[in-house]
């Protein structure tokens, strides 16, 4: 029973269906402490006992979590409800495996080490199999750091170690409170060193942000001003764009965007979305030339990114991609998306889903990129990953060692409707901002759009669901 409560603690503390309450995100504190309690003070012998305990944990969470797997499949992926369910159940099944690997780790230390010792290792622990579950399956999503992103503590820890070093400190707290039932059941002394910690680590975090924030905003640099469509297209049914939309949708995005012109910015970003642009289109390289040079504006735009290749099937490649044009209205090629989206943009195991038609039609044929490239349409760098590559925090900090002074988040987080998935995916984008010390420019098809400081703030939110022209002001860090 206290493994599951914690999996349900586990699922309050992250979004639901909008930004988290600040009563919620508190209860990180103590999310992992039943967990531990269980793990711990009951007699358990066998390693199977400790894994059974983290994986029911583990399953609730994702259930609870990533429930938008659900409403995904069955809206966009052509399947019924209870196929739908069915493949989220798979999804938890699969990666509460990870939550049963914690389990049955403190189950071997436990073999070895009195309770207290695993206690002092558990917080190793949990970021060990997180970071396992970012290399192995590669869905670092709703890490436990994450949950605090609202909390200064991160913009003190979140260049040195990032949203593993938060994830260290919040298990580390868990075990201090656990330590009361485990340890000294009629003692406060641990509770209390573990409370007294958070509110430590919390105001100091607070003193340092003021700080910086003030040591930026000193900074002699010219502040930079960027544009940021929210298309706000449909993903199915009538209202999807189709091909023949192409022409319209390009000059009703183009028409918009000039509109806001007379605000002299240096970048206008298009989101990922399912308009049919692509890169090797005379037409859509002309018309964005004419509007980069109109505005005397950079543009990084969301779009297809085709390569002919008579070796492939169909005879070419195609990415998904950020094309960018120079304020000259030079086309300067495209970054592609290297990291893909498993049943989104390329289905594993084909043979396997031969089950799920209707999943393995709507899959879209993606091939993945190679290089991270940067930007420089204007002697500075722009860094842009592509939605689901957000998440993965080694991969972003590759863009900001090539020389990124500005970080560029394109996504169409449309797929997810109004559920859970868009807040999380910005509060993962919001954390790689703190990580990276870096202006993250976020540009949506339906939400959430804005822009990030390099301390997780978001600024200038445009509505979600509707078609808008958000600008933002911001300073390079660089």
């Amino acid at each position: 029973m206290l493994a599951l409560v914690s999996g349900v603690l586990q699922v309050l503390i992250f979004p639901m269906a909008g930004p988290v309450p600040a009563w919620r995100a508190v209860l990180c504190w103590l999310a992992l402490t039943p967990l531990l309690v269980a793990l711990l003070d009951a007699k358990l012998l066998k390693m199977r006992e400790f894994g059974v305990l983290g994986y029911g944990c583990g399953i609730l969470w994702y259930l609870g979590s990533c429930y938008w797997v659900m409403p995904t499949m069955y809206l966009y992926g052509g399947m019924s409800k209870p196929a739908g369910f069915g493949i989220l159940l798979l999804f938890a099944l699969y990666l509460g495996l990870y939550h049963a690997l914690f389990g049955v780790l403190i189950g071997f230390l436990r073999r070895f080490w009195s309770a207290g010792y695993v206690l002092l290792a558990a917080p190793f622990v949990w970021v060990a199999v997180e970071l396992a579950r970012a290399r192995i399956t590669s869905f670092p999503w709703d890490q436990l750091g994450v949950a605090q992103v609202d909390n200064p503590l991160l913009t003190l820890l979140g260049p040195w170690g990032g949203v593993y070093a938060m994830s260290f400190i919040i298990a580390a707290v868990n075990a201090l409170v656990a330590s009361w039932w485990i340890l000294e059941k009629n003692s406060w002394k641990p509770v209390v060193a573990g409370v007294s910690l958070a509110i430590a680590l919390q105001v100091g975090g607070w003193v340092k942000e003021k700080g910086d924030e003030g040591h930026l905003h000193s900074l002699p640099q010219a502040k930079q001003h960027a544009i940021l469509l929210q298309g706000n297209l449909s993903e199915s049914g009538p209202e999807a764009p189709r091909n023949g939309d192409a022409d319209s949708l390009l000059t009703a995005f183009v028409q918009q965007s000039l509109g806001k012109a007379d605000l002299r910015p240096q970048v206008i970003i298009w989101p990922e979305s399912p308009a049919p642009f692509a890169t090797n289109d005379p037409k859509f390289r002309q018309m964005i030339g004419a509007m980069a040079q109109a505005t005397n504006s950079a543009a990084i735009i969301g779009a297809e990114g085709v390569e002919i290749d008579s070796s492939v099937p169909g005879g070419y490649k195609a990415y998904n991609s950020a094309a960018l044009f120079a304020a000259d209205g030079s086309y300067r090629g495209h970054y592609d998306k290297v990291h893909l989206v498993p049943f989104g943009e390329y289905l594993p195991f084909p043979s396997l889903f031969q089950f799920a038609g209707g999943l393995v039609a709507e899959v879209g044929r993606s091939d993945p990129g190679h290089f991270r490239t940067v930007f420089r349409p204007d002697g500075h760098g722009y860094g842009t990953f592509i939605c689901y590559e957000s998440i993965f925090a080694d991969e972003v900090r590759q863009f900001v060692k090539g020389g990124a002074e500005v970080l560029v988040n394109i996504s169409n987080d449309g797929w997810y409707g109004d559920t859970s998935a868009p807040w999380q995916h910005l509060n993962m984008a919001r954390m790689r901002a703190i990580e990276n010390r870096r202006w993250v420019l976020r540009d949506t098809n339906t939400g959430v759009t804005g822009a990030i400081d390099p301390y997780g703030h978001l600024r200038e939110q445009a509505p979600r669901h509707i078609r808008r022209l958000p600008w933002a002001s911001i300073m390079r860090t660089r």
